[in-house]
């Protein structure tokens, strides 16, 4: 009666002349299901029926009773047939499964409520691993069976499964015989969605290639539940639940080689996992090799680590064989990006392209999970990822690459200084090649933006010297000293930096250049203690200067060369050294004569004239607060001290803590720890012991934290003066003690003869 009733149903479709696409639209179905209709394989609804007969112009009822004894004979049919067993074709689960507690917990929840979740994540983040341990979970909650196809998106050797062909093995595994599947995508997917309505299936869609890869094989209305894993993300699905992998944390990573090593052996755990970069594939490759080598030790297998003998880089291979040209140049170059992470800016000058097109790149590669975006607009590479680019770049000079990064790093800082307030003044120097683009910055976001890329400005110095790129290792180096001068602290890192560049400098044979490093290099070394080195480079630094016929230079250094003689308390020698810089400075160069006045406002406070000092820095007060508030903040530092010398300690802690607060606003919390010893002296003239001990273990704890030993002891030796002048021997000791364990330890000699001194003082 099936026969009959399907022939008269294909007279209908004849008296229309439609397509079957078009009989399905008019009829409100799908053309498979119209197909199984018309094909005697399936019996429509009545209402169907009904549709047909009003679209070719014929009246339904003379098919009642035909429709009816071939319903009858259809549903006698399925009762008698046995039924088919349930499919489960799920992966063993995976042996060792640990950690992702919180992702695990978000695809059991998603099972709940949704029909779909995605995992995505590079290559061996353990996306199948994940899936296949979340459906066991599941499986007794989805009896119409458990569905797995790999898809082979990213498999090596092998093209990926076409929707067509995964249609047809999934149907066929709902038991649908090879008969009733239609030729079409389309209406194969519409067969497969019709046959998951009617039950509660599990199905995971394993290494799909992209969203276009899995998209006929969604399930529509019903109780079925798709999981999909893929190294891109699924951005074009609509009602996709998203499951991000990143690498294991370090305990996760060690507790599963612990596992997949089948137990412990003697050696670094913690090294192994870093060997193999958290990467869950790599783990359980290197467990393997461990297992299976009962005379090895967890030394052995990091020595072999060390030596390249993990072999992960077949896990790529197919990812990066889905880039295009651009895409994988881009890989390539981030390869040699010699920081931890890097910003759509920098990328466009290490490719030399614009910004925007950069950001387009390296989002493409954040979906394909080649690049990690750990916060917004910073991306980074894992470092199995990075040694599969620097692979790709290998047999080219990486030279030219790191000068454009290294550029546009210099030239964001140049950018910086126009903004910020430094305490000295700017040296010249000459950005080789201005890259495209720079990010806008204003005051506060020229300080976030040097605190952010501050690791990398470094990592790019170091990489510049040693691939002798020498213009922008000179300029990087001259730069972050001048820029982190009483900001950033670190100064033992920035002298090394001028040490290491110096020989660049050199080569560039630009003599007015080669002074300013000379001159900055001495500088640095002054403040590291290291006054026997600094010196002979503030000297050849002025020599210079003089012969570039550079007066200001010449002052500079002058005034350089006169800090030395107040370290060592040549308070007379110093002010002669200043005198003669003042008569250098030229009548336009107000930030210089302020720099210079100020440094002798010094000298005369160690001679004990603090009216005198008084006097000159208030003259310089005004052409101070023309220029910016660091400036001003030299002055009022000169004016507490004299303040405090003429017996007027409220002054002294009032002019003090208006220092405090604009090196605060300015963000320079090296000079914010020199002004609190200042309040925390004062203070303690005042005989406020509790308030002078809290201020000057903050300012202690700035410079602990800014790596700026030497200044800590100068913080320590005037606070325990001040403790020994009001009668606090047991503090004046203690402070004494302090600084000469740190000067003693950081081998500056004169300031340890100095503390061992002082300390021989107290009672």
């Amino acid at each position: 009666m099936r026969d009959e009733l399907a022939g008269q149903l294909r007279q209908l479709r004849d008296l229309t002349g439609r397509s079957l696409r078009e009989l399905a639209r008019d009829v409100r179905g799908s053309s498979s299901s119209l197909s199984r209709y018309f094909s005697g394989q399936a019996v429509p609804s009545w209402p169907t029926v009904v549709a047909l007969c009003q679209v070719a112009g014929r009246d339904p009822r003379p098919l009642r009773e035909v429709w009816e004894r071939a319903r009858d004979e259809s549903r006698a049919s399925a009762e008698s047939a046995p039924s088919a067993p349930v499919r489960n074709d799920l992966p063993h689960d995976i042996t060792a499964f640990t950690g992702r507690g919180r992702e695990l917990a978000a695809l059991l929840g998603a099972a709940r409520s949704s029909t779909m979740v995605a995992i995505d994540g590079m290559g061996g983040v353990g996306k199948t691993a994940l899936a296949v341990h979340g459906a066991h979970r599941l499986a007794a909650d989805f009896p119409g069976g458990r569905l797995y196809l790999d898809l082979h998106g990213f498999t090596p050797g092998r093209e990926p499964v076409e929707p067509a062909e995964a249609l047809r093995v999934l149907l066929a595994a709902l038991g649908v015989s090879a008969g009733r599947i239609p030729d079409g995508v389309g209406e194969r997917s519409a067969l497969w969605r019709s046959e998951l309505a009617a039950r509660r299936v599990l199905v995971l869609l394993d290494n799909a290639a992209d969203a276009a890869h899995v998209r006929d094989l969604l399930p529509g209305a019903g109780r079925s539940f798709v999981l999909i894993t893929s190294r891109r993300r699924m951005v074009g699905l609509d009602g996709v639940e998203p499951i991000s992998l990143d690498v294991l944390p370090s305990r996760e990573a060690a507790e599963l080689f612990v596992e997949s090593a089948g137990g412990m052996r003697p050696g670094d755990v913690g090294e192994v996992v870093r060997r193999c970069g958290n990467l869950p594939l790599a783990i359980r490759v290197a467990a393997a090799r461990l297992r299976h080598r009962p005379a090895w030790t967890l030394d052995t297998l990091v020595e072999r680590l060390r030596e390249g003998e993990l072999a992960v880089s077949d896990v790529f291979g197919m990812s990066l064989r889905q880039l295009d040209s651009a895409q994988r140049r881009m890989f390539a170059l981030l390869g040699l990006v010699p920081g931890e992470d890097i910003d759509a800016y920098g990328a466009a000058a290490l490719a030399g392209i614009p910004p925007a097109n950069a950001r387009s790149l390296l989002e493409d590669l954040v979906d394909v999970h080649l690049l990690q975006e750990p916060a917004a607009g910073r991306y980074r590479m894992h470092d199995l990822l990075r040694q599969a680019a620097r692979a790709e770049e290998a047999a080219a000079d990486p030279g030219p690459v790191i000068a454009r990064l290294a550029d546009y790093y210099l030239s964001g800082m140049l950018a910086a200084t126009k903004v910020i307030e430094l305490v000295v003044v700017p040296v010249p120097i000459v950005v080789s090649q201005r890259p495209a683009a720079l990010p806008g910055l204003s005051h506060d976001e020229a300080l976030d933006w040097l605190d952010t890329e501050w690791a990398n400005i470094t990592a790019a110095l170091s990489l510049a010297v040693e691939l002798r790129v020498d213009a922008p290792a000179v300029g990087l180096a001259q730069c972050a000293f001048v820029i982190s001068l009483g900001r950033r602290g670190g100064m033992p890192q920035l002298c090394r930096g001028l040490e290491v560049s110096r020989s660049a400098a050199e080569a560039l044979g630009a003599r007015r250049t080669l002074a300013s490093h000379r001159y900055l290099l001495g500088a640095a070394l002054l403040r590291v203690g290291r006054l026997d080195e600094a010196v002979p480079e503030l000297e050849a630094a002025r020599a210079l200067m003089v012969a570039e016929g550079d007066s200001v230079g010449e002052a500079l250094a002058l005034e350089q060369l006169a800090q030395v003689r107040l370290y060592t308390a040549d308070a007379a020698g110093a002010m002669e050294l200043l005198r003669e810089a003042t008569g250098l400075v030229p009548s336009g160069a107000s930030a210089v004569r302020v720099y210079i006045g100020v440094r002798l406002g010094r000298a005369l406070v160690l001679r004990g004239e603090h009216r005198e000092a008084r006097e000159l820095v208030l003259d310089l007060l005004e052409t101070a607060r023309g220029l910016d508030r660091q400036k001003v903040r030299m002055c009022l530092d000169v004016l507490g001290r004299s303040a405090l010398g003429l017996g007027d300690a409220r002054t002294a802690l009032g002019l003090a803590e208006q220092a405090v607060a604009i090196s605060r606003e300015t963000r320079h919390p090296v000079l914010e720890a020199v002004s609190r010893t200042d309040a925390a002296v004062a203070l303690r003239h005042l005989g406020d012991i509790e308030a002078a001990t809290a201020v000057h273990a903050g300012a202690l704890a700035l410079l602990e934290e800014a790596g700026e030993s030497h200044r800590m002891v100068h913080s320590l030796l005037p606070y325990a003066e001040a403790c020994l002048a009001t009668g606090d021997r047991e503090a004046a000791a203690r402070h004494f003690g302090q600084a000469l364990e740190i000067a003693t330890a950081q081998g500056v000699s004169y300031l340890v003869a100095t503390a061992r001194s002082a300390l021989a003082r107290v009672p």
